[in-house]
């Protein structure tokens, strides 16, 4: 008898959360419109750039690698007393008022030696989703780590070597091969790690595959959605999947004082 009801017990139970997650699929799905308030909610817990601006002196210099989508009116908006600059290869994407400090446009050929131009000048570096898209990506993150002030800090994102066998084309990008302006392979984990730790860099934070566990349970619910319509509901299918790689690093004075 016992077991019987352990057995009717564990029934119930999967039944219930069965119930529990259909409804909120449902309700995701015919509330899509409003998915941006549930990131606000979410946000605090899983917004790795929005945490990392929080660490970084406020009132410093921030270089920002790869600079459009409206991030300097993001940035601004949000913490006025940043010194920040912007360097791109374009002008793309900014909806919103361009709020940068200034604002640098250089060639492709000629983006790292401009970084390198810029060194021990800065309080913080942010390179979101830049280095997969550099003709030399080497040379790039040594002229970023360059580019800081001992004491400053680095922000890195790109995406998950295992991105190559994601499924694709989504529009949005999932697998790395969905955007053509993306370089080669994704940038290698390990290498960059072994390069940050050679040049006075502590690591702070790394994850290979970013999966926020808020923003990964509703990727999980709006998979078949997004497998669906063959695009990329941002940024739940990338939480659910792991498509970014995101480090955090501080540049140390060497022992020698330098």
């Amino acid at each position: 008898m016992e077991n019987i009801t352990e057995f009717a017990r564990v029934n119930v139970l999967l039944i219930t959360n069965a119930i529990t997650l259909a409804a909120l699929l449902f309700l995701i799905l015919r509330y899509k419109t409003h998915l941006k308030v549930l990131w606000k909610i979410a946000e605090p817990n899983c917004h790795y750039k929005a945490r990392f601006l929080k660490i970084i002196n406020r009132k410093g210099n921030l270089l920002d690698v790869g600079c459009g989508n409206d991030s300097p009116y993001n940035t601004k908006t949000k913490y006025p007393d940043i010194t920040y600059t912007g360097i791109d290869i374009g002008d793309y994407n900014q909806t919103t008022p361009n709020l940068a400090d200034e604002y640098i446009v250089v060639k492709p050929e000629g983006f790292a030696e401009a970084i390198e131009n810029m060194a021990e000048s800065f309080d913080a570096v942010i390179s979101a989703h830049n280095l997969e898209h550099c003709n030399d990506r080497d040379r790039t993150l040594d002229a970023m780590i360059k580019a800081l002030k001992p004491g400053g800090y680095l922000f890195l994102s790109f995406p998950t070597e295992k991105s190559v066998d994601f499924p694709g084309p989504r529009k949005g990008t999932l697998n790395y091969y969905d955007d053509p302006t993306h370089k080669d392979k994704p940038p290698d984990y390990e290498k960059i790690i072994s390069t940050l730790k050679t040049n006075n860099m502590k690591v702070l934070f790394a994850n290979k595959s970013y999966k926020p566990f808020p923003v990964y349970i509703v990727g999980f619910l709006l998979e078949r959605e997004s497998k669906k319509t063959k695009e990329v509901l941002w940024p739940w299918t990338w939480g659910y999947w792991g498509f970014e790689t995101i480090i955090w690093g501080q540049k140390v004075e060497s022992k020698n004082g330098a």
